[in-house]
């Protein structure tokens, strides 16, 4: 019999209650279905099944508050003759009044334990870097001249792939540290640090970051921001960012130091795009520039291997030509 648990959806989820049930006793089901909506301090949750099967009995009533890691319902290995398969519903989209604005209070309350918690447990280590943005930012110019309006790219998008880059150099800042040891992803799953429209903050992934194209990037990054703020989020999002990048540069915030997302190991933090005046040989210019961050666990790596993440970070947005390279190689 395999056991179907509430998964951990954040760091500073400890409980959740169930909404629905989208299965019964009876119902076969694949991976990546969604099978229940749960409702966190932050927002329902579409909660989708690891695995393939057959229901068998479901154990989590309507309504009942079900702490992380309880059996919610029990599934049969499917028989190998059976050979069709269910079409896969879509994710449940559901009405905002169901993102809990009367839970504000509890929000904050659940994201100060969760970072205390970081801050207690994870040995920080804080340094920035400030990255002159002409190049990318000319390059970005003529890449929507080419493209429809609807389609074109914004900075935030390059600037999450350049990180998932750049993290090729130091693959020990992209993983989870559990049971006293570093387990490394070799895919980059990005959480998106996004604030809700009621208040509180989610950090939901976008997947293989690194193997998309920033066409691809663009959509399903404003895709997910708007689905976070309408509550109607994956389980899958939740559970598995292998690195958080926060970006404030809308606030006009020139620089911001995060707090670790536990079992990750590493945040990355964008500031705003400002005018700075530099010296560019001999000669006193003004470019764009931005100040990026690194918050990381000192457990994995040190402040070293931090500054060679920033400064490979640096040297692919000063060539963005790499990022086209790139770019062709995720369409292939």
């Amino acid at each position: 019999m395999i056991e179907f648990k509430l998964p951990s959806l954040g760091a500073d989820m400890d409980e959740g209650t169930l909404l629905t049930w989208n299965i019964k006793p009876g119902d076969r089901v694949i991976r990546g279905q969604v099978v229940a909506v749960v409702d966190t301090t932050k927002a329902a949750i579409d909660v989708e099944i690891w695995r393939d099967g057959i229901v068998n009995e479901l154990l989590a009533k309507v309504g009942e508050k079900i702490p992380v890691g309880t059996v919610m319902a029990t599934l049969r290995e499917v028989a190998e003759t059976v050979a069709s398969k269910p079409v896969l519903p879509s994710a449940l989209t559901l009405p905002p009044a169901l993102v809990m604005p009367e839970h504000q209070k509890d929000i904050r309350r659940t994201i100060a334990a969760a970072m205390s918690r970081s801050k207690r447990e994870i040995p920080h280590y804080y340094m920035s870097e400030t990255v002159p943005m002409a190049n990318a930012l000319d390059w970005l110019e003529k890449e929507n001249e080419k493209l429809p309006i609807s389609e074109r790219i914004l900075s935030a998008a390059l600037l999450l792939k350049a990180v998932a880059l750049a993290l090729k150099r130091t693959p020990e800042l992209n993983g989870f540290y559990r049971d006293d040891q570093f387990q490394a992803s070799t895919a980059v799953h990005t959480g998106v640090a996004i604030s809700l429209r009621n208040g509180g903050l989610v950090a939901p992934a976008l997947h293989d970051v690194g193997d998309k194209s920033l066409a691809q990037l663009m959509p399903e990054l404003t895709d997910l921001v708007k689905r976070a703020r309408s509550g109607s989020l994956r389980s899958s999002e939740m559970s598995d960012p292998t690195i958080t990048v926060t970006n404030l540069g809308e606030q006009s915030v020139a620089s911001v130091f995060g707090v670790i997302y536990p079992p990750q190991v590493a945040l990355v933090g964008f500031g705003s795009i400002t005018p700075h005046a530099t010296v560019i040989q001999g000669k006193v210019r003004v470019q764009p520039m931005l100040c990026a961050s690194l918050a990381a666990d000192h457990r994995v790596s040190d402040g070293h291997r931090g500054a060679l993440f920033l400064a490979e970070l640096r040297d692919i947005l000063q060539d963005p030509k790499a990022l086209a390279h790139e770019d062709a190689a995720a369409a292939n």
